[in-house]
């Protein structure tokens, strides 16, 4: 780290210590005490105090150390950029995994419409289902939940709900789902209720918890997301190209 004397870096080590603890974290187990072996002029050797570090408290050291220091500069800008990517890898999962949730729930939706269909339900009395249970998840129509959200008439609410809220939609419809054919529910109106009811189970479970679907932010549009990834993916498969070239 470019300190000539131990003893200046080591009061840089007791300010990563100090670091250490105020972030919650036990100093013992970033900064372990341990003993080495050097060896003397007499080609005989000696045991002496040192201390092992991990990841986590070389960071510290970096971000606690003297930037005007070369090798201090560097440590810091490293542990910028390593950090830059792993909020980029964490964000950009967060991304794939709701996008992941909207295609759920869009394959649910399916086989519950075609499992009404079957019982007697149109794709028009479908969508009337579909509404009243949003309504009852969401305390809002669907009209006055898109108002509310930012939402354009001509798009669905699940393209811009958050990741918790699409897969409540999709736990919902699944019972309806798993419900209607086990208790052998036909015609639109038990079938309303029986999707009401479920919702009104799933928003129960929710606000107990303290989540209230309707209060929660909305979300980049889905769709704008999924033309976001492929265009990484395609960048990302370019410049292996190259790589390799």
């Amino acid at each position: 780290m470019g300190y000539s004397k131990w003893e200046n870096f080591e009061k840089v080590i007791q300010k990563a210590k100090d670091a250490c603890k105020n972030a919650g974290e036990n100093i013992d187990n970033h900064f372990p005490d341990v003993r080495k072996m050097v060896e003397l002029g007499s080609n005989s050797e000696r045991s002496i105090n040192d201390i092992a570090l991990t990841r986590y408290a070389c960071y510290l050291i970096a971000q606690n150390g003297d930037s005007r220091k070369q090798e201090i500069a560097f440590a810091q800008n490293y542990f910028a950029v390593q950090t830059r990517k792993a909020e980029m890898v964490e964000q950009r999962l967060l991304e794939f995994e709701r996008i992941k949730a909207r295609e759920k729930l869009s394959q649910t939706e399916k086989q519950l419409s075609g499992i009404l269909y079957e019982r007697g339900v149109d794709s028009h009395g479908f969508a009337l289902i579909r509404s009243r249970g949003d309504q009852a998840l969401f305390r809002l129509s669907t009209n006055m939940l898109k108002k509310k959200m930012g939402i354009p008439d001509n798009r669905p609410v699940a393209d811009f709900l958050p990741t918790i809220s699409i897969k409540a939609k999709d736990l919902a419809a699944e019972m309806t789902g798993l419900n209607v054919q086990s208790k052998d529910l036909k015609g639109q109106s038990k079938i309303e209720t029986e999707h009401i009811d479920n919702n009104i189970a799933v928003r129960e479970m929710l606000t107990k918890r303290g989540i209230i679907p309707e209060n929660l932010s909305p979300a980049e549009d889905v769709k704008k997301l999924q033309r976001k990834l492929d265009g990484d993916e395609k960048k990302l498969l370019r410049a292996d190209k190259k790589k390799k070239k």
